[in-house]
């Protein structure tokens, strides 16, 4: 536990604890961001706890939070994922204090490892609130839509339609290569009927 006690080691894994903290936020219910946050979190808190820190780092540490769940709510708040990242660097760097307001981290080693945090979370961040805010293809409006049927439709069949594969079912028979058009939707089968234009 001597090991811990080192400010250079314990601010390595108070970085490992917050970013797999603001991943777990980012992409909840996986489970091992959460573990590994919580693991990493507490040793961190002994290293905290035995050694000295500055109060008002842990606060601006803690505030690097909220501009974070401001910038994942939407694509496109950059800013405030900046000033996330921002928040977190300078309250990790300044958390664990030598005298008064003097860090007690190696600079090279918060250089790097900040520098190497906040380029992931930028990219990360940026790149999950994008995948997540983007409307699945499943869910889009087909509903008069065409397409090309991909085999004998009746009470079961398949169907082309807006660049997918779907399962689809009509009222008539419609043979394999028809021109289909999309009537409604029941869950993950297109309802059509066959396009006489």
């Amino acid at each position: 536990m001597n090991l811990l006690l080192d400010p250079n080691i314990a601010y390595l894994i108070l970085l490992g604890g917050v970013l797999l903290s603001l991943m777990a936020i980012v992409t909840p219910g996986t489970g091992l961001f959460e573990v590994g946050a919580v693991f990493c979190l507490a040793l961190a808190g002994y290293a905290v706890y035995n050694l000295s820190f500055n109060w008002w780092a842990l606060i601006v540490l803690l505030l690097s939070i909220v501009p974070f769940i401001y910038a994942i709510q939407k694509p496109k708040r950059e800013l405030y994922l900046g000033i996330s990242i921002l928040l977190l660097v300078v309250g990790s760097v300044f958390l664990f204090a030598k005298d008064g307001w003097e860090p007690a981290v190696n600079p090279f080693v918060a250089l790097v490892a900040s520098g190497l945090l906040s380029v992931f979370l930028w990219i990360a961040v940026r790149k999950t609130t994008l995948a997540a805010s983007i409307r699945p293809t499943h869910d889009r409006e087909l509903i008069g839509s065409t397409g090309e049927a991909k085999t004998k439709v009746h009470e079961d069949g398949s169907v082309y339609v807006a660049g997918e594969m779907w399962s689809a079912k009509s009222d008539e028979h419609i043979p394999a290569g028809s021109s289909i058009r999309v009537v409604r939707r029941e869950g993950f089968i297109l309802v059509v009927e066959k396009d006489n234009q």
